[in-house]
């Protein structure tokens, strides 16, 4: 096998199995080693032939998805993605995978005469490549284990600061992907009640999964939690997830009221939403009272966001590698020199909080 990444792709459907498997070995980087019709199946697999990264099904008979990511994670820790339907009813229990250890998901509409497959495919190889490289996967795995216990008490390395400036932060505007629906929920919960400024989110999601993510996030969290509205007005202490598929925006009427848009202009950007996007208009109505927040994810939606707010004097924390599930984002601010503070997942709220 030389360098190339093992692969297991465990899921009912034969259709399924092949689709998923030829998309992966298009790719000379990647070898698919095994394939299983059922959770069981797929578990036995995976602990026998120990591979670089598991495609898993969620809805199987014998032995389900999230029953099987369990034991996996439990007794052979490994890099799954999760095979979700676009559905309400698929994004709660893709979300509860997520929290499981599972490191993203991948949608279950695969087919190659969807005409997005190109799109879809390029995604999933770039994401795997990016998830295996990122870091010894046990590692990864001892970390998730203990921050679902507990948030850690040592002090981080390659912190360049502990505290950012006090300055009377206006709002906050975070970008997140790959990784993100796990690494939100162990910073929103734990941002504190008396934070009255709003808080801006673009998570990389499809439609339906930004809503099932906001209210879940709602559920534990002190502050009031919710997928964005159109033409609604900003509130303090109220943290705002843009919807899948669309750009969420800020502006200020003439009143001096911030006000929310969604939209899906501007058409010409990599991600809907857009960090980038999401940012520069918050900076538009907040300036450098703006606080920047970038963490785990592929790629560098952020960057031109970030850059513009630092040349307006503002401040920006960038997500550590060491806690990233994929050192992609936060990697772009730092290297460019933007990261005034370079922390921890298990510092970020704790940072948040003296802060504002």
């Amino acid at each position: 096998m030389g360098n190339k990444i093992s692969a297991v792709v465990i899921d009912d459907s034969a259709f399924m199995r092949k689709s998923i498997s030829i998309m992966l070995e298009s790719d000379p980087d990647i070898k698919v080693i095994g394939q299983a019709k059922d959770g069981e199946e797929g578990y036995n697999l995976v602990k026998s032939l120990r591979p670089d990264i598991v495609t898993l099904d969620i809805e199987m008979p014998k032995m389900d998805g999230l029953t099987a990511l369990k034991k996996i994670m439990k007794d052979c820790p490994t890099s799954v993605l999760m095979v979700s339907s676009l559905t309400t009813e698929g994004a709660e229990v893709t979300l509860k995978a997520l929290e499981y250890g599972a490191v993203d998901f991948i949608p279950k509409e695969l087919s190659y005469i969807n005409v997005n497959i190109i799109k879809i495919k390029d995604e999933l190889i770039n994401k795997i490549k990016e998830i295996v490289k990122q870091r010894v996967l046990r590692d990864r795995l001892n970390r998730i284990q203990k921050l679902n216990s507990s948030f850690s008490t040592t002090p981080v390395k390659h912190e360049t600061s502990q505290s950012l400036p006090k300055m009377g932060y206006e709002s906050i505007a975070l970008g997140i992907s790959t990784g993100g629906p796990f690494s939100l929920q162990k910073v929103i919960p734990k941002l504190s009640k008396k934070i009255n400024i709003p808080i801006f989110i673009v998570q990389h999601m499809p439609p339906k999964f930004t809503k099932s993510l906001a209210e879940r996030l709602n559920g534990l969290s002190e502050l009031e939690v919710k997928e964005a509205e159109d033409g609604e007005k900003v509130r303090n202490g109220v943290v705002y997830i843009a919807p899948g598929g669309f750009h969420m925006t800020v502006t200020k009427k003439m009143s001096g009221i911030a006000t929310i848009q969604i939209s899906k202009e501007p058409s010409t950007t990599l991600h809907r939403p857009s960090v980038d996007v999401m940012i520069d208009s918050v900076v538009n109505v907040f300036g450098k009272y703006t606080l920047g927040i970038i963490m785990t994810g592929m790629g560098r939606d952020g960057l031109e966001g970030i850059q513009k707010l630092k040349e307006l004097g503002g401040y920006c924390l960038a997500q550590d590698e060491n806690s990233c599930v994929v050192y992609g984002m936060p990697k772009a601010i730092v290297d460019a020199g933007y990261a005034d503070v370079i922390a921890s997942l298990e510092s970020i709220p704790e940072i948040i909080n003296k802060a504002v």
